[in-house]
C-alpha cells in the first residue's frame, strides 16, 4: 500500500478541521460581568444556529384525550399545538394523595424505547418492557412516585409522531429524515425538539395544578440532548439533570458518528458540549454518567470530565460550585437516578413536601 494511503479518507481532515477552527465562544470569562455578556451572545448565536428564531408561534389550543388510573399516579394523555400545523403529545403523569399544585418534572426521552412510552412506563408493550428492564429508562414514573406531576412528551421523529417511513416500527424514529428534510430551510431537530420542550413548559405555567416557579427537565441520552438545550436557553427550567449525554464533542460526535438529530450546522465553530451545560449556570445542574458508556468516546468518562470541568467554570464564577454535581456510577448507557431524583427533590421541593 502507498505510504499516502493516509490521505485517502477524509477522517483526521475533520479533526484537525476541529482544532484549528476552535470554539470562537467557549467560555472563558471572570467576572460576573462578562459572563453575562458571555451569556446573552453565546444564546443569541445558537438559537439562531439550529433555526430556533424561525419556528412560528401558534395559539396551542390544548385538549386532554384520555386519563387512566395508574395505582399511585393518574396519567393523562395531552394535545397542543407549538407551531400552526405542528401538533405535540404528552403522557402526564400526576401523583395521588398529594395537595398540588406539585413542583414539575419535564421528561423528554432517548432512542429505542418507544418515545414517550419508556419514559410514562408503558409496559404492556413488550418490546419497551424490554426497553425499561435493560436501561432502566421509565424515569418519568420515577419522579412521579418521588412526588412530582411528570410530563412525558414525544419529541418530533419519535412515538406518535414518527414520520410514514416508521410508522410500522415502535421503537424506531425518524431523526435521518426530519433533519435532511430541515437543514435546507434553516432548521434542524435540535431546535425543533427545543422550541416544543419551551411551548410545553407554557403550558406548564396555565395548568392549576402545577408549580410553575419549580419546573425542573430530566432526560437520559436523546433525552439528556433535550434536557441540555432546553435548560440553557430558557430560565423558567430551574433545575437539571442530563444523563448519558454530556461530552465532548469531537470524540463522542465527529468520531462516533452518532445519531443524526445531534448535529447542527457550524455548531463546532463555536462551541463544546461544556460551554451549553455553561449556559443553565447557576441553576442547579446534575450529570449522571455510566462509566461503560461506549457513547462517552475513545476516552471514557474524561471526556465527560473535560465538559463538566468546562461547565463549572460558569458555577465558580458565579459563587454557584454546590450547584453542579457529576454523578459517575458503574454501568453502560443508561438512567441511575440514585442521586438525580433526590437532586430533583432538594431543589424543587420543600422539606414538607
Amino acid at each position: 500500500m502507498s505510504d499516502r494511503s493516509q490521505f485517502l479518507q477524509t477522517h483526521n481532515h475533520f479533526r484537525k478541521r476541529f482544532e484549528q477552527l476552535g470554539q470562537k465562544l467557549s467560555f472563558n470569562a471572570t467576572s460576573r460581568e462578562e459572563w453575562q455578556t458571555w451569556r446573552r451572545k453565546t444564546r443569541r448565536k445558537l438559537k439562531a444556529l439550529i433555526g430556533y428564531d424561525t419556528m412560528v408561534q401558534a395559539a396551542p389550543r390544548p385538549r386532554i384525550t384520555e386519563e387512566k388510573d395508574c395505582g399511585d399516579y393518574l396519567r393523562q394523555r395531552i394535545e397542543l399545538f407549538t407551531e400552526p400545523d405542528i401538533l405535540l403529545c404528552a403522557y402526564v403523569l400526576i401523583p395521588k394523595g398529594r395537595t398540588g399544585p406539585h413542583p414539575v418534572v419535564v421528561a423528554p426521552h432517548g432512542h429505542g424505547i418507544g418515545g414517550k412510552l419508556g419514559v410514562a412506563g408503558c409496559v404492556e408493550f413488550p418490546e419497551v418492557a424490554e426497553s425499561i428492564r435493560t436501561n432502566n429508562c421509565d424515569y418519568g414514573v420515577q419522579f412521579v412516585r418521588a412526588g412530582f406531576i411528570v410530563f412525558c412528551p414525544d419529541a418530533r421523529g419519535f412515538g406518535e409522531r414518527r414520520e410514514e417511513d416508521m410508522r410500522n416500527d415502535l421503537m424506531s424514529s425518524s431523526c435521518l429524515w426530519i433533519n435532511n428534510m430541515a437543514y435546507p430551510l434553516g432548521q434542524t431537530l435540535t431546535g425543533m425538539w427545543t422550541w416544543d420542550l419551551h411551548r410545553l413548559i407554557d403550558y406548564i405555567e396555565g395548568r392549576d395544578d402545577c408549580r410553575a416557579d419549580r419546573i425542573g427537565c430530566a432526560g437520559l441520552s436523546g433525552g439528556g440532548h433535550q434536557t441540555l438545550w432546553a435548560s440553557a436557553l430558557d430560565e423558567r427550567i430551574r433545575c437539571a439533570v442530563v444523563s448519558g449525554y454530556l461530552y465532548g464533542y469531537k470524540e463522542a460526535l465527529l468520531d462516533l458518528h452518532q445519531c443524526q438529530c445531534n448535529y447542527v450546522p457550524h455548531l463546532y465553530e463555536y462551541v463544546d458540549m461544556g460551554d451549553i451545560a455553561a449556559l443553565i449556570a447557576p441553576r442547579p445542574l446534575l450529570v449522571e454518567t455510566g462509566t461503560e458508556d461506549p457513547l462517552n468516546g475513545a476516552s471514557g468518562v474524561a471526556n465527560v470530565k473535560s465538559q463538566v470541568n468546562q461547565a463549572r467554570k460558569a458555577y465558580r464564577v458565579l459563587g454557584a460550585q454546590k450547584s453542579i454535581a457529576h454523578d459517575i456510577f458503574e454501568g453502560d448507557h443508561r438512567w441511575n437516578g440514585v442521586e438525580a431524583i433526590p437532586w430533583m427533590q432538594k431543589h424543587l421541593m420543600r422539606p414538607d413536601e
